[in-house]
């Protein structure tokens, strides 16, 4: 079955992605997409476009769902169900790229604030790869057997979409996933390369909010306030011990303060200073102490400074913009690789190192009973341009910089060759 599988797609690369026109056929849609963003929530002419495409080639297709959110199902004889999801928001960047095709595009966000707009995060790249790995598995057809479910995703950006899809239904309205696929583009690693991550790879991501209130007063006489910027500075310092004094050295967590904002002029005592938090972790009980941990210090330090009870701090997490940490099932993450690598050749598939980045595919495989999941990095640089920035010791753009251009032709290529290798072997007979 492998050999007949390779010899078909060795005569379908002949006939469809190594054909020159049907690889600028999903060139021309990557810069479409990449011209055309729209942030999360907002992705209506992205979700019909490519709901459209998906109908054309034979899925039953289902949009609005979680909002924007697309659905697209093709059932082909008994089997498994497997799952390649791709996102579709973009950022509220002004792109600096360059490039011809390049977004120009303002628009106002969910506030009716005018944005720039601009597909910094490469979800313009998953889109496409989507659509070309759709293709690829109609094409192929005869073989693989089961189910084949495609989703596009609104507001991973927000850290949003996923739970908002599940919520509406997603796995029940739909057949249940026995394996759940996807990818992210990577801004330090050559085209043409796949990245594997087994375990966790990507981190819970927690946004928290406090409010240090105080009694506010003239600058000269501070005897008589109680300065809410001194012990918004203490927390500051304190909450760091969290990390280094509370977890254990052999777990990984970052808490970093982001943003900071207090008073009005020189010689004023404020009454209120704003605190924001990013926190990052993977396991669940390293983030429960850790949001335990900054309520406790918080509400410690307000009360050894004297705050009553209704002016101690208040301490906001964010729960609805929860990211979970994206988990790779070791046993899935092995075989993949093994797909993966006889697609692209097995020197192109590097193992990499988990990050703390977010990504909310991981809500998908946390349902119970869970299901076992796979997030893989697709390289996208060029590799020369990789190779002057190592010799000229300059830095790449990175993911959601406005000067980060992906090398797409050969990005999309391997994107589709590497996500279609995997889904058609879970997709054999059993």
């Amino acid at each position: 079955m492998r050999f007949a599988r390779k010899f078909a797609a060795v005569l379908l690369g002949a006939i469809l992605l190594s054909t020159a026109s049907h690889a600028e056929d999903l060139n021309k849609l990557y810069r479409y997409l990449h011209a055309n963003p729209e942030l999360s929530l907002m992705e209506t002419k992205t979700a019909a476009l490519l709901a459209g495409k998906l109908k054309d080639l034979g899925f039953e297709v289902t949009e609005k769902v979680g909002g924007t959110g697309v659905v697209a199902v093709m059932k082909n004889g008994a089997g498994p169900t497997v799952m390649i999801r791709a996102d579709m928001d973009a950022l509220p960047v002004k792109e600096q790229t360059g490039v011809s095709y390049a977004s120009k595009v303002i628009t106002k966000n969910r506030d009716g604030i005018e944005k720039s707009a601009m597909h910094a995060c490469g979800h313009d790249i998953h889109m496409t790869v989507l659509i070309g790995t759709a293709e690829r598995m109609v094409a192929q057809k005869a073989d693989w057997s089961g189910t084949l479910v495609l989703i596009l995703q609104p507001a991973e950006e927000l850290g949003l979409g996923a739970g908002m899809m599940l919520k509406d239904g997603l796995f029940k309205r739909f057949p249940r996933p026995d394996y759940n696929l996807a990818l992210h583009d990577n801004s330090s690693m050559a085209s043409g390369t796949v990245g594997i991550v087994p375990g966790y790879a990507l981190a819970n991501v927690d946004s928290v909010d406090i409010t240090v209130r105080g009694i506010g007063g003239h600058g000269a006489y501070p005897h008589t306030t109680k300065d809410p910027i001194v012990l918004a500075s203490q927390m500051v310092l304190a909450f760091q011990t969290i990390i280094s004094r509370e977890t254990s050295p052999l777990e990984s967590a970052v808490l970093t303060v982001g943003s900071i904002h207090g008073g009005t002029k020189h010689n004023i005592i404020s009454d209120e200073v704003k605190l924001q938090l990013t926190l990052r972790s993977y396991k669940d009980d390293v983030r429960m102490n850790t949001i335990n941990s900054i309520k406790r210090i918080a509400d410690g330090l307000g009360r050894a400074a004297g705050l009553p009870d209704d002016k101690l701090p208040i301490v906001t997490v964010r729960d609805k913009e929860f990211t979970p940490a994206t988990y790779n099932n070791p046993e899935l993450a092995e075989m993949v690789s093994k797909s993966i690598g006889a697609e692209i050749g097995a020197d192109n598939v590097l193992e990499m190192s988990p990050v703390m980045g977010g990504e909310d595919f991981g809500a998908f495989g946390r349902v119970e009973p869970k299901i076992p999941s796979f997030l893989f990095w697709l390289g996208a640089v060029d590799p020369k341009v990789i190779a002057k920035a190592k010799k000229d010791g300059t830095t790449l753009p990175s993911l959601h910089s406005p000067f980060y251009a992906p090398d797409y032709k050969p990005t999309i290529e391997t994107g589709v060759a590497a996500m279609s290798a995997a889904a058609i072997d879970l997709l054999q007979d059993k």
